[in-house]
């Protein structure tokens, strides 16, 4: 039997220590709009928002809420990569029956929606809920005096895709776990190296294309390195990135370079190169050097990448803004590229290689 969920994504929840600052952070930089709010004796949460992206940032008011365990567990982190699909009941049943592990069982909520929660990777979960017309997730109110978005456009569209960091010898049974039991596809694979460290990276996808994880773990027969250090520092697997896609990086990361987001810089001998590696099919390289963008292509075009700089106490999460003219997965240079932007940033604070 084929099992192919159209899964969507409905929203990210993200479990924070301070509920005030992590919006600041998303609405005042990121461009980021407060829609929605929950609000129990446990927790309180806003769903924010720009394009098709749903945020929940979540902040735990009592010691019981599952937010308190995880942020001093990890930190302020993704907990919740939550997939809306029509029938929730069917998949959950298919998928606990192919393996996936319940969490919380299918219950219909107040608003009329099915909601069920099964384990993903580490301390993340998959809430799956059925779509809503509003894209409201579950319990949640609009906020009377939410702002409209911006007559100018927005700057972020959608979610691309996120960045999972496992620990060494988990990468083929995530894998097996998303194409088995969620019936996921895998559609690139790449072994990165930066220096004397380097990482096996596999990527899978929804059938309707819409969530995509790229899972990354250590190549144990190299010296540690980042993703180590991630794994050490946030405490097990967990998401170390999510990236946005922009219909114009140029502009997206020029409008938030003035907001305050730093992001990572590029060595000028990757712009002088790249006329020899391929031809622009869009941007200039001026423009691209200029905000530190870096391009690849697959058989499919051309896409356009940045990292941020993480802001995260322990410097584990960050984000990503991409452009894609065409390109379906992630060229063959601009992954290394990129961890060596990270590898870079992070020496150059002092850091040394363990």
């Amino acid at each position: 039997m084929t099992f192919s969920p159209a899964f969507g994504i409905s929203h990210v929840e993200s479990y924070v220590a301070d509920l005030a600052s992590a919006t600041a952070e998303m609405t005042g930089r990121f461009g980021f709009r407060a829609v929605a709010r929950a609000a129990s004796a446990d927790a309180e949460s806003l769903l924010l928002r720009q394009g098709r992206i749903s945020l929940v940032l979540t902040q735990a008011r009592s010691p019981h809420h599952p937010g308190a365990a995880y942020v001093l567990a990890h930190g302020d982190g993704v907990a919740d990569i939550a997939l809306s699909v029509p029938d929730v009941a069917a998949v959950f049943d298919e998928a606990v029956s192919r393996g996936a592990v319940p969490l919380a069982v299918p219950r219909r909520q107040p608003d009329g929606r099915t909601r069920a929660v099964v384990a993903g990777f580490g301390d993340v979960v998959h809430t799956l809920v059925e779509p809503d017309p509003a894209g409201l997730p579950p319990g949640f109110t609009a906020l009377p005096d939410a702002a409209a978005p911006d007559a100018d456009g927005e700057l972020l569209e959608e979610l691309d895709h996120f960045a999972v960091c496992l620990p060494a010898g988990q990468l083929a049974r995530t894998v097996e776990f998303y194409t088995r039991v969620l019936g996921f596809r895998m559609i690139f694979q790449e072994l990165i190296r930066v220096g004397e460290q380097a990482m096996d990276s596999k990527v899978v996808q929804s059938s309707s294309g819409e969530v995509t994880l790229t899972l990354i773990e250590p190549d144990t027969s190299r010296e540690p390195g980042q993703i180590d250090r991630f794994l050490t520092e946030h405490g097990g697997a967990g998401v170390q990135h999510i990236a946005f896609a922009s219909r114009n990086v140029v502009r997206a990361v020029g409008a938030l370079r003035e907001r305050g987001v730093a992001f990572l810089s590029v060595p000028d001998t990757y712009y002088t190169m790249l006329a020899d590696r391929l031809d622009l099919a869009r941007h200039s390289t001026q423009e691209l050097q200029r905000i530190s963008v870096l391009v690849d292509e697959d058989h499919d075009g051309q896409l356009f990448q940045i990292f941020t700089r993480s802001t995260h106490p322990r410097r584990t999460l960050f984000h990503e803004v991409i452009e894609r003219f065409g390109a379906r997965t992630f060229g063959n240079g601009n992954i290394k590229a990129l961890y060596e932007a990270v590898e870079a940033e992070r020496l150059g604070a002092g850091e040394v290689l363990r």
